[in-house]
């Protein structure tokens, strides 16, 4: 593919996995991580991809990355929004801080890195933003109403985005996870696990993988019609 590929949170779980289908497939790819360093070299080892810390809930960092990895790169090609945080919480218990920074990291930081990113790709008529949702920012989940509002909130974006870059040859498209199997869902009882099993028709979780090729599609040149779209990737789980 040969593009130039900015992944964010891509030291653990499903941004690492795309970090390793984008360099597998010669694409030159930076990803960011915020804490997980010793994490982050490894995967950088591993890929031949280039690591930056950043502090996404800070829209300083943000802005700054971005300019750091276009300069590395000499551009970018593709945007994949994937860094997020999660919290099991009663809504009653929410704090303003929770509700804050959930906001701040799910969905203020995609905005602010794709708003600077599009600046780059409008001047090259073409692009690729993949922003990584959730199911429950499709059907919400009990005690994650601040999660699952952040997660509808991007997809709504995508919606909105598709439409006005559309015109610049570029693409927005977000992918809604189901229930994978990642270090935010480790704290799941074995008999959580084999419940969310049951009540997927195909009869199993997810895995980093599954999303990480779903992204390198909607990457690709044969994705080039394909915008606006919010493709689950659940095994079924929200039909």
């Amino acid at each position: 593919m040969d593009k130039k590929v900015l992944i964010t949170g891509g030291s653990r779980g499903i941004g690492a996995a795309c970090v390793r289908k984008f360099t597998e497939c010669g694409d030159k790819v930076v990803f960011i991580y915020r804490s997980r360093e010793e994490d982050a070299k490894k995967i950088s080892e591993e890929t031949g991809a280039f690591a930056i810390r950043a502090d996404l809930s800070s829209p300083k960092e943000c802005i700054e990355a971005v300019k750091k990895v276009a300069e590395l790169m000499g551009g970018i090609d593709v945007l994949v929004n994937n860094a997020g945080i999660a919290q099991f919480s009663l809504f009653t218990d929410i704090t303003e801080e929770d509700w804050n920074r959930m906001l701040a990291v799910n969905l203020s930081a995609p905005f602010y890195l794709s708003r600077e990113a599009a600046k780059l790709m409008i001047s090259e008529k073409s692009g690729r933003i993949i922003n990584i949702s959730s199911m429950w920012g499709i059907t919400g989940a009990s005690c994650e109403v601040h999660y699952s509002a952040a997660k509808a909130g991007l997809i709504g974006m995508t919606k909105a985005l598709s439409k006005e870059l559309g015109p610049s040859g570029i693409t927005v498209n977000c992918i809604a996870p189901g229930v994978i199997e990642t270090e935010m869902n480790a704290h799941l009882k074995d008999e959580d696990i084999d419940a969310l099993k049951e009540a997927t028709p195909l009869c199993r979780l997810g895995t980093p993988d599954d999303v990480a090729s779903l992204a390198l599609y909607l990457a690709s040149d044969v994705a080039s019609f394909i915008t606006g779209q919010i493709i689950a990737a659940d095994g079924g789980f929200a039909v």
